[in-house]
């Protein structure tokens, strides 16, 4: 894809988000934190929430990853615990510390359980749910490791990519519908990182809507986004 502009240097970080979401956000870790019988971190929530929620995503990342240890009719973490934690993911407005959310997701429930439950947000979910959705996809990609001294996947690497291929085929597809059809900036910035952009992973009918996204980014009042599409289209050219 051909551009007149040159191609920035490095990426600029992703911007906070446009609209205020730390209420949702705390009311979602304080109920966790009471679901899973933990106790609520001891700072002035008043005086300094980044800090309680710090504190919060930790316990209560701790204490599911301590009950995924188990199996369910010994202990593991219940299947009521799945949707809130998934929720709280989502509600969580930092694209890094909602690691501490998914992780553990993931290890007590599975990779594929987390991968549907926010496709889902990012399918249906209102903008900020689907902004919260792309955001914490980040952190449920498959750590791969190769055979020695060589680009090949292990055995049990390549199992675990292969399990979840279709998933990832249906965030691509989504991921590019709802940027399309949704204007709303916090919703585009946290998707487009994620963006695939080569028209050849598309089927061919949708190939066009490829073009249509790079223009959307390429022509957006919005800095980051321009800024974004230059950098990831530059290998196509």
């Amino acid at each position: 894809m051909a551009s007149t502009n040159e191609t920035p240097a490095a990426f600029q970080p992703l911007p906070g988000r446009t609209v205020d979401r730390s209420a949702v956000c705390h009311a979602s870790l304080q109920a966790l934190l009471d679901l899973v019988g933990a106790e609520s971190p001891d700072v002035d929530e008043s005086g300094n929430r980044l800090v309680w929620r710090h504190h919060a995503r930790r316990t209560i990342g701790e204490t599911i990853a301590r009950r995924a240890e188990h199996p369910a009719d010994a202990g593991g973490a219940p299947d009521e615990w799945f949707a809130p934690l998934i929720r709280a993911a989502v509600s969580e407005p930092d694209p890094s510390f909602n690691r501490q959310l998914v992780e553990p997701a993931i290890a007590a429930f599975g990779r594929r359980r987390v991968q549907v439950a926010l496709l889902d947000y990012l399918d249906t979910g209102a903008a900020a749910d689907a902004a919260g959705a792309a955001r914490a996809w980040y952190w449920t990609s498959i750590r791969v490791s190769y055979l020695p001294g060589t680009t090949t996947m292990t055995p049990e690497s390549a199992a675990e990519h292969e399990a979840v291929s279709d998933l990832r085929e249906r965030y691509r597809l989504t991921a590019l519908r709802r940027f399309l059809a949704d204007d709303d900036l916090d919703l585009r910035r946290c998707i487009l990182p994620g963006l695939t952009l080569d028209p050849h992973m598309y089927p061919h009918h949708m190939r066009d809507h490829v073009a249509q996204a790079v223009q959307i980014a390429r022509t957006s009042n919005d800095d980051y986004l321009r800024h974004r599409v230059e950098i990831q289209v530059a290998p196509e050219r």
